[in-house]
């Protein structure tokens, strides 16, 4: 093989983390060429994700085209990665994770403490049932909005006044150089972040003894560890991006919870996290709070249309 071919969404932040991955090869003497997708979430945006109703929304396509032999490997943000992934396609390296906490974005890189700072009836963007739960718990006063397209489109949304405010991931400001913007990081074990999030996915077919092996020297043992934790907990309660489900594993504990869509219902809880088996850990918490009522909530959740 002389040059790899990695499958990326097109917008600033996966070419971003795809060329970071590409670097990376090339520090292992190994040269490699992008080839770049939409996929239907970057097309749909007129839509809420959750009513979209496919999985795989920023995946599917690389993992076609990876499938059928026309890329070598694909790069996802692994918050974006179904738990279940398509047969003959699996995991073949994590790179360190950035920062996984969600962040406050105000007008004209304005600062805050947190949550608490936004006026009281503030329009508040995001994309995400996740969020959306978690603040309608913290502020119920504010009213919240879907918010979609890449990083860049959705600050704008900020600075025109379309929003008042908009929750994004850390680590995605982070890798555009757009630490600035954040006005307030939002702290776990309080507010929580999407399982995986900060963490850089590398995903190859399975048994691909010439791509697997190389792709395998990228991997960072300690991400693997904790997001494990995290996705055990994520498909044992079987979630996505449709179910309000929040998870992080910091500080050897596994944080979770199971929220309704407007956050008056929440079960959250921790467990320690058990690094020889962190797929158990997962496993375990995510039973725990299904007894403790998450059971409940995820059934409500999916008889609920455009949910679960």
């Amino acid at each position: 093989m002389t040059t790899l071919r990695i499958g990326t969404r097109s917008s600033a932040l996966a070419m971003a983390q795809a060329e970071q991955v590409q670097a990376m090869l090339a520090a292992h003497g190994v040269a490699a060429e992008l080839v770049t997708y939409t996929t239907i979430g970057d097309r749909i945006l007129d839509r809420p994700l959750a009513a979209i109703g496919e999985k795989g929304l920023f995946t599917k396509e690389l993992e076609d085209d990876l499938l059928g032999r026309r890329t070598d490997c694909a790069v996802h943000s692994l918050k974006d990665l179904p738990t279940e992934m398509p047969a003959g396609l699996v995991l073949g390296a994590l790179l360190p994770r950035e920062d996984p906490r969600d962040a406050l974005v105000l007008p004209n890189a304005a600062k805050a403490a947190g949550l608490g700072d936004i006026p009281t009836g503030a329009t508040v963007g995001t994309s995400s049932l996740r969020r959306r739960a978690q603040l309608k718990a913290a502020r119920p006063d504010l009213h919240v909005v879907d918010l979609r397209g890449n990083v860049g489109t959705r600050l704008r949304k900020v600075d025109d006044g379309v929003v008042d405010a908009a929750i994004l991931a850390a680590a995605g400001l982070h890798r555009l150089g757009l630490r600035d913007r954040i006005a307030a990081y939002l702290e776990p074990p309080h507010w929580l972040s999407a399982a995986g999030q900060g963490a850089i996915a590398v995903q190859v077919r399975a048994g691909d003894g010439t791509v697997g092996p190389i792709v395998a020297r990228l991997n960072d043992a300690a991400t693997w560890q904790t997001v494990s934790a995290e996705r055990a907990f994520l498909a044992a309660l079987e979630g996505g991006c449709q179910v309000p489900i929040g998870a992080l594993a910091a500080a050897g504990r596994l944080h979770g919870f199971i929220a309704g869509l407007d956050g008056t219902r929440m079960v959250r809880g921790d467990d320690r996290l058990d690094g020889n088996d962190p797929v158990g850990t997962g496993q375990r918490l995510a039973a725990r709070l299904r007894a403790q009522g998450g059971g409940e909530i995820l059934a409500t959740l999916r008889e609920t249309p455009g949910a679960g």
